[in-house]
Formats: C-alpha cells, sequence, structure tokens
C-alpha cells in the first residue's frame, strides 16, 4: 500500500513540471495516511487527486477515504485571472494535454483528467456542469463518468451540475461508484445492449475526421457484440439546449456562460435556435424525446464532442459542450470512452448515455468494449515514462485494486 502512494508521488514528481496537473501535492500526509490505513478496506493504497483547491471536502472524497484511499493532491481548475481557454491553471503553470502539449485537455477537470492519463494517478475526481468531466476524459484520453444529477451530494444550486470521476479504466469507475453510493446493486447487462446513435443529436456539426473516429469505435461496439443498435427509421435528435443551459445558470448571458466553461470548438455562438420555442420549453421537450428514447431502448451513443481538442489561444467562437450539456439538463448519467485518435494524434471520446439512475450500467458496458484503435501517426506529445508496476496496460485492463462485492462502510 505504501509502494502504490510512494509510485504515484514519484511520477508527480517527475512529470508534473512538464504537465501542470496539480495545484497541491500532499506528501508528507498522503506517505502518513498510506503508512496507517486498514489493509482490509476495499480501496486500501489507492492513491487518487481530487479537483480544485475545495475537492477534499467533497463527498466523493470522503468516502473514498472511508474506503480505504489516499488522496495525493488537488488538481488543476482555471485558476483566477486566467483566460478560461487555458482550462487549467497548476502550481508550474498552464496545464496541458499529455497527447498533444499544443492543445488543451479540456475543463474544468483539467487536472485530474491529464493526472490520469499521464499515470499519476489511477482516479481523481470531479464534478461535470455542462461536459466538464466528459470533455477532458475525451481529449486526454481515458474514461470519465457523470453520474445522474442529484444522485450524489453537490453545491451547485442549479442543479446542473454532478459528481464525477476520471479513471484509467472502467474498473477503477465501477470501484468509485461501489464506495460514494450508499446501495450499489452490480448491474448484469445482457449483452448486446439496445442502443441508438446520433453523431450530432440534430443540431451540432461535428468534425468529419472526429465524427469518423467515433462511427468507427460504434461499429467496433456492434462488431463485438457489446451493442445492438436500434434500426430507427428516424435519426434521434434533441432540441439545441444552449439558451436554456445560459437561462438556467446565469440568466441567458453569455459571460455566465463563459465563466462554466462552455466556449470551444463544435457549434458557432450564434447557435442553432430552436425557433418559436421558449429556453424552458427547449428543456420540457428535450426530456420527453429522452423519456420516450429510454423507454424503448438502453443506451444513446453519440461523440463527447463534436471537434478535437484545440490551442491553448482559445476556442475561437465555437462550442465543445454542444453534445454534453444537454444531459446536464437532463439529469441522465454520462460517461466518455476512448473512441480512437484523429490522424494528428488527438485523442477522440465515444459518450454513453443510460437512463437516470442507471449509473452503474455505464462502466460494465465500457469494461465490455474493445480497446480503442491506435493512433494514426504520434502527435507532440510529453515524454512518457513507464506505468507503475500493477496499471492497467490499456484503458480497458483489469484495476489493480480490490473492489469486490463488499460496500464500502457508511
Amino acid at each position: 500500500m505504501e509502494d502504490r502512494v510512494a509510485e504515484a508521488l514519484a511520477r508527480i514528481e517527475r512529470l508534473d513540471p512538464a504537465l501542470c496537473a496539480f495545484i497541491e501535492v500532499w506528501d508528507a500526509e498522503a506517505r502518513e495516511r498510506a503508512r496507517t490505513v486498514d489493509g482490509r478496506l476495499p480501496l486500501a493504497g489507492l492513491p487518487f487527486a481530487v479537483k480544485g483547491p475545495s475537492g477534499i471536502r467533497s463527498y466523493a472524497a470522503g468516502r473514498l477515504i472511508e474506503a480505504g484511499a489516499v488522496p495525493v493532491g488537488s488538481t488543476a481548475v482555471p485558476g483566477p485571472g486566467t483566460y478560461w481557454q487555458t482550462w487549467g491553471q497548476g502550481r508550474h503553470g498552464r496545464t496541458v494535454n499529455p497527447y498533444r502539449a499544443d492543445r488543451t485537455p479540456g475543463g474544468s477537470s483539467a487536472g485530474s483528467a491529464v493526472a490520469v492519463a499521464a499515470g499519476m494517478v489511477p482516479l481523481a475526481t470531479g464534478s461535470d456542469g455542462a461536459g466538464s468531466v466528459r470533455i477532458p476524459a475525451a481529449w486526454c484520453g481515458v474514461f470519465g463518468l457523470k453520474t445522474t444529477n442529484g444522485l450524489l451530494p453537490s453545491p451547485d444550486r442549479t442543479g446542473l451540475a454532478s459528481a464525477g470521476v476520471l479513471a484509467r479504466s472502467a474498473a477503477e469507475a465501477r470501484a468509485y461508484l461501489r464506495c460514494v453510493l450508499d446501495t450499489y446493486e452490480a448491474p448484469r447487462p445482457v449483452f448486446p445492449v439496445p442502443a441508438v446513435f446520433s453523431p450530432d443529436l440534430g443540431y451540432a456539426r461535428p468534425d468529419p475526421e472526429v465524427a469518423a473516429v467515433v462511427r468507427a469505435a460504434v461499429d467496433r461496439l456492434v462488431a463485438a457484440g457489446v451493442v445492438r443498435l436500434d434500426p430507427a427509421r428516424r435519426p434521434f435528435t434533441l432540441l439545441d439546449p444552449r439558451e436554456a443551459w445560459t437561462a438556467i445558470r446565469g440568466g441567458g448571458q453569455e459571460t455566465e456562460a463563459r465563466k462554466a466553461g462552455v466556449r470551444a470548438s463544435g457549434v458557432r455562438a450564434s447557435g442553432v435556435r430552436a425557433s418559436g420555442v421558449r429556453a424552458s420549453g427547449v428543456r420540457a421537450e428535450n426530456d420527453r424525446r429522452l423519456d420516450a428514447l429510454f423507454a424503448r431502448t438502453s443506451l444513446l451513443l453519440t461523440p463527447v464532442t463534436p471537434n478535437r481538442p484545440h490551442g491553448h489561444e482559445g476556442p475561437g467562437e465555437l462550442y465543445s459542450t454542444a453534445l454534453t450539456w444537454a444531459f446536464n439538463l437532463s439529469g441522465h448519467p454520462a460517461a466518455s470512452i476512448p473512441a480512437g485518435f484523429t490522424a494528428d494524434g488527438c485523442p477522440v471520446g465515444l459518450q454513453l448515455v443510460a437512463a437516470r439512475g442507471a449509473d452503474a450500467s455505464l462502466p460494465e458496458i465500457a469494461l465490455a468494449a474493445p480497446p480503442p484503435a491506435p493512433r494514426a501517426r504520434p502527435g507532440r506529445r510529453v515524454p512518457a515514462t513507464p506505468a507503475p508496476p500493477g496499471a492497467p496496460a490499456t484503458p480497458w485492463g483489469p484495476s489493480p485494486f480490490r473492489c469486490g462485492p463488499r460496500r464500502c462502510p457508511p
């Protein structure tokens, strides 16, 4: 147990000056906690990171500690006085994407995604109000899960943000759910899982290469017998949720949307508006469509973002939340799994959306998925170091930590 934490701290010391994933590292405290943790606990000795300066006070962090996990530091979020487009400000500077240092890792759970992608920790907490777990998970090539809104305590008074996790594998995310939920029933998905695929939800404009990578990932799921696509006569669509999201978040003002981290490539800022439908009507209509969808199928598949990671200069007049924030409004759980890479070495994510409360099914489906296609050619990447002993070789490898059938202590 002490070795696992020591390895994590060593990797942070070695890699973080280049990646800038951490705000603080709690070296002495982590080593002492690892030395004294009860080895019978299900996550005994698991090093993990928390999102932002207040992350250690979150409900999820407390439950992970009760289960024996060891917090090693807090991860970068956009800092005071920095442009939101940098997506993270660590103790050593601007947070960078571990696959392409000239690109953003996404946000606002920027540091958590980078810390996991670089192997500094196998798991990190996050929060997701418009895609803030799923987008950095997609752009850093790791597993990310946004839980059903209201399932776990959240300080967000608007009800849009929910707790989430970023992990090297879906197995770690499953262990997270076992320990943070008061009750956890292990689902047994019947494969192939009935699913519907929508490349754009009817209003987004995906980058053609991103769309092709995601479509190939969906085809692999079908070929592997993980999902069965519904031969719907009509494509599944929603109304563009941008106005509804901004209205709830901050009175519909663009400045509030920027503070919430919604600017990035994907849908032009002018938007595709649902003509004649007020923001509240958009939310109600999308809820109706999603309720009807999940009454007949188990899974909705989309790209996580319509675009690849943008540069640190910013996203311009485009949004990357086009395909994520609809599910913050509706409250559905959603996960990002690695889909593959664009030709210039940028990771792409496939989004899995399930019915409200069906959070535990998403890691199970992800664990059954075939691994993503390798990069077509390497991008400019921060030099890699070998993964710590026992770490999974791919995002779909087995977890090196026990999660077992037993529930974590209350």
